[in-house]
């Protein structure tokens, strides 16, 4: 489970791993989200996208918060309306993205939903190259959609996409959290917002089928999987990567969820949308790395848990930061799929 950050003193020297160690770390946490989403896809027949959706966020918010313990009092309206805020952007990226795995690939599923972040990096870098990391994205799309998305099922692709603009709204709510909250404690309070809001949809939509023994136990695994562990593992790691690095690592989301639905729900793809999953998989690297303003070293030592000195918030995490640098948004958050 991840430790408890929220009294930790500010870090003096580096951490006793190094940048390679980090790196997989990174990977770690994509790995166990992307087979955490396909994990859930085999839930739903059980209970439902809805039932599916509870148990992940109820349970991963019961872990988070017995871990932080985060203060509720001390907090104005500003700072309660941030975690409202974030916690109905948890609660509608999460749902929404479920029902589309339900419909098509996960692999495509998340090359759609990525087009939301990367389009938060392009307009916040305001460069030209982040226009053409763009257009090589569009490209991947129109390819991915080769002879229309009949293939995909068009509502499918649709809510994949809605699904993006919440990434992208998610992104900015995580960082302004991350700056009034200490720790993880506004995003365990958030994950709290969330599992309350999606709660009553899933006791209609699953009824009494959500208390059943092998189900807790499947809740518990897919919470797991797709929050606790992510979390822990990039909480380590952006202790000792630069946010950027981070997001370029994190574009490789669409290839390891293709991976997943291959492995665990028997998903092909075909010549065209591997290209596809590939050309945006590299437009949005590009884009990180043309929207990254100069920042120090890369060998800094931690300022704070969670991050580098001077780095920008992890856009995942809700980690402490000082700015919304969106620009380096690439990747996905740890208590997202």
């Amino acid at each position: 489970m991840p430790p408890d950050v929220s009294a930790a003193p500010r870090a003096s020297t580096r951490p006793r791993y190094g940048r390679g160690t980090a790196v997989g770390l990174v990977l770690g946490g994509a790995l166990s989200v992307q087979f955490g989403s396909a994990g859930a896809a085999l839930l739903f027949p059980r209970t439902g996208v809805a039932g599916a959706v509870t148990l992940r966020l109820a349970i991963g918010a019961l872990l988070m918060l017995a871990v932080c313990r985060p203060r509720l009092r001390g907090h104005d309206r500003a700072d309660w309306s941030s975690v409202i805020a974030f916690g109905l952007a948890l609660a509608g990226m999460n749902s929404i993205f479920y029902q589309a795995i339900e419909r098509i690939p996960l692999g495509p599923a998340v090359t759609l939903e990525v087009l939301g972040p990367l389009a938060l990096s392009v307009f916040t870098a305001r460069r030209a190259a982040a226009w053409c990391w763009a257009g090589l994205a569009l490209a991947g799309v129109a390819l991915l959609g080769q002879g229309g998305f009949d293939r995909l099922d068009p509502v499918g692709a649709g809510l994949a996409l809605v699904a993006g603009a919440l990434w992208a709204a998610y992104i900015v709510c995580s960082a302004r959290v991350g700056g009034r909250f200490p720790g993880a404690d506004g995003l365990a309070l958030s994950l709290g917002v969330a599992a309350l809001v999606t709660l009553p949809i899933g006791l209609v939509d699953a009824g009494t089928r959500l208390w059943h023994p092998a189900v807790l136990g499947l809740g518990a695994g897919l919470a797991m999987l797709a929050s606790v562990l992510p979390y822990t593992l990039e909480l380590l790691a952006l202790r000792r990567l630069p946010t950027a690095t981070f997001a370029v690592l994190m574009s490789l989301g669409p290839a390891i969820a293709a991976l997943a639905g291959f492995l665990v729900l028997g998903q092909e793809l075909r010549a065209w949308e591997v290209l596809a999953i590939g050309l945006v998989i590299a437009a949005s690297a590009g884009a990180v790395r043309a929207g990254r303003s100069p920042g120090p070293p890369a060998d800094m030592v931690a300022d704070g848990p969670g991050r580098p000195v001077g780095d920008a918030p992890a856009a995942r995490d809700g980690t402490p930061a000082e700015r919304p640098d969106v620009s380096a948004a690439a990747g996905p958050p740890p208590a997202r799929r």
